[in-house]
């Protein structure tokens, strides 16, 4: 799958079935010495007030489908 690909999909949360985010904005955390995807990091946005929250970052290992429209983590391996 490409990257540009994922990007179209929502991020669903398996444990309590709550959106996580989408990956339009995101960036990945690549290891330089394997080449491997370590984790997805999903850019936070601001609250209302302003105040920033901070990045979502989703280890690749919690991932546990890639379905067509969506991607399920399990946020207890993150």
């Amino acid at each position: 799958m490409r990257w540009s690909e994922l990007m179209t999909k929502e991020c669903i949360d398996l444990t309590n079935a709550e959106r996580v985010g989408d990956f339009t904005r995101a960036d990945l955390q690549i290891d330089p010495r394997t080449g491997r995807i370590e984790a997805i990091v999903i850019p936070s946005t601001r609250s209302w007030f302003g105040k920033k929250e901070e990045d979502q970052k989703l280890r690749w290992s919690a991932i546990q489908t890639i379905g067509a429209d969506l991607v399920i983590i399990d946020m207890r391996r993150i």
